[in-house]
């Protein structure tokens, strides 16, 4: 007996399970990011994401709720990847100048893959007419983008300076 064709509504609930998880990783991750950070700019930056990563996760709740489902992750090897990538630099670069522009990037690269994911979510979202889940999903993208070029300032006018 031939299983039920997966949607487009279906692929949105597995790539939504997906960014739970990675939110959530990433949640865990950024204190030990701000800890490692030499400079007091990038340690705020990180300190001040975490806090716009609860209200995510929360928005995420909330996209899950109005779907009638449990909000639950599954594991994201793209973010697990990027998590382990991160602590390697943390422990490799430990006291070096480069350290700050490493995590930086580290940061950087996880801004992407989220701006990858939300930006792919408000779109179906849209097309399978959840405007309140695009409404939500789309707050998300929107300071998943801002952090990204305020990190971007951060390396260009500071940090990657230090490195050199």
């Amino acid at each position: 007996m031939a299983g039920k064709e997966k949607g487009l509504e279906e692929l949105f609930v597995e790539t939504l399970k997906d960014i739970y998880y990675a939110e959530k990783q990433i949640l865990r991750s950024l204190p030990k990011m701000a800890k490692a950070a030499s400079t007091e700019e990038l340690r705020n930056a990180f300190q001040k994401h975490r806090d716009e990563t609860e209200m995510q996760i929360e928005r995420l709740e909330q996209v899950f709720e109005t779907m009638g489902k449990a909000a639950r992750g599954k594991s994201c090897q793209a973010i697990i990847g990027i998590v382990e990538e991160s602590q390697e630099v943390m422990e490799e670069f430990k006291g070096s100048p480069a350290l700050d522009a490493g995590i930086l990037a580290s940061a950087q690269a996880v801004e992407h893959y989220e701006i990858s994911r939300y930006g792919t979510l408000v779109s179906w979202a849209n097309q399978l007419g959840m405007k309140d889940a695009a409404k939500l999903l789309g707050q998300t993208l929107d300071e998943e983008k801002k952090t990204d070029v305020l990190l971007t300032k951060l390396a260009e006018q500071a940090v990657n300076r230090k490195a050199a």
